[in-house]
């Protein structure tokens, strides 16, 4: 598969224009005992492609 070289900017606008979603757990342990549970959850969008979103009925 050849290597395909995409500009930042050009991968801004494309997430940007879609939206994606960002999820990941952290743990803290220390001798395996779990002292703190962290979960993230980040949704990362334009404010245009969330106001023009199918089934908004604000306008």
């Amino acid at each position: 598969m050849p290597e395909r070289r995409v500009a930042l900017v050009d991968l801004l606008d494309r997430v940007l224009a879609g939206g994606v979603v960002v999820a990941g757990d952290v743990t803290l342990s220390i001798a395996d005992v779990d002292l703190v549970q962290i979960s993230l959850r980040t949704l990362i969008s334009s404010v245009r492609a969330v106001a023009t979103a199918p089934g908004d009925d604000h306008e």
